[in-house]
């Protein structure tokens, strides 16, 4: 990337940066994702943000049956409870489950 910006880089010493070497900010990360989503067969990255695919993944390893912690420590959370917070919709299911056994481990009729 330094060659072809030629005397427009600027040098920060960054791992992931811009065409130009400056750190890289929202309107970065969304150009380059619809870039890489207008690549993809069969995707229009007018229909997908990378907040919608964070919640894609999310919902994806809870269907799998991946525990609140185990998902937390994959989107890098601190908490269970940020994780709840920030993904209760794609959560639900684990939710769900978790209410399920217990009304078979304690019914209400005994």
């Amino acid at each position: 990337m330094r060659a072809t910006t030629g005397d427009r880089w600027q040098h920060h010493n960054l791992v992931f940066c811009s065409a130009t070497g400056t750190e890289l900010d929202a309107a970065n990360v969304r150009r380059d994702f619809r870039r890489v989503v207008d690549l993809t067969p069969g995707l229009n990255s007018a229909d997908w943000t990378p907040r919608e695919l964070g919640h894609s993944f999310v919902s994806l390893l809870s269907e799998g049956g991946l525990t609140k912690e185990q998902i937390s420590l994959l989107v890098g959370h601190k908490s269970t409870q940020v994780t709840e917070t920030v993904y209760r919709h794609q959560l639900r299911p684990v939710l769900i489950e978790g209410a399920e056994a217990m009304d078979q481990l304690l019914p209400a009729n005994r």
